[in-house]
């Protein structure tokens, strides 16, 4: 059985549960719902009962909120890939690549994650990605350059695109 704790903390973008086990940052989400719904979702994926924060979560509470303050571009957190596998976890790496301040279309990340045409299994990958903000999801956008939903919450990607756009400003 794998140890897993839960933290939740603030951001400009909502509650963020950020939850770790012994190999790294296993999720980062920002919360829609009550967080013991998703601490429960995944304790269930892990095969664990996740305990509040231990400490291993302030690490990356303080990157995100580094970034958050516009002074982190990369996160540098170990990130658990468990609850990844297959042609997600292909195109999770590829989206890890693209660069602070820039964007990709899906069908670029289709490309580098090896299955050109799969822009729509990019689109799901972006959508069940364990990691919002540190796997930079938000940075994939649609080939007319339109940001798409992410997650039904596009407000959320455009503060997200803004806040990297401006800090060059």
């Amino acid at each position: 059985m794998t140890f897993a704790a839960y933290a939740v903390h603030p951001t400009p973008i909502g509650e963020a549960l950020l939850l770790t086990t012994a190999d790294g940052l296993a999720a980062l989400s920002i919360l829609d719902g009550p967080a013991y719904a998703e601490v429960a979702r995944l304790g269930l994926l892990l095969h664990t009962v996740p305990v509040p924060g231990t400490g291993e979560e302030a690490d990356a509470a303080a990157q995100l909120d580094e970034y958050f303050a516009g002074t982190r571009r990369d996160f540098d957190v170990p990130l658990d890939w468990q609850l990844t596998s297959g042609f997600t976890r292909r195109a999770l790496e590829a989206i890890v690549a693209v660069p602070y301040g820039e964007t990709a279309s899906y069908a670029e990340i289709a490309i580098a994650a090896g299955a050109p045409g799969a822009n729509r299994a990019v689109g799901t990958a972006c959508a069940r990605t364990p990691w919002s903000i540190v796997v930079p999801a938000h940075r994939i956008i649609r080939s007319d350059g339109s940001i798409g939903e992410y997650g039904g919450h596009p407000e959320r990607k455009r503060y997200l695109l803004e806040l990297e756009a401006g800090a060059d400003e």
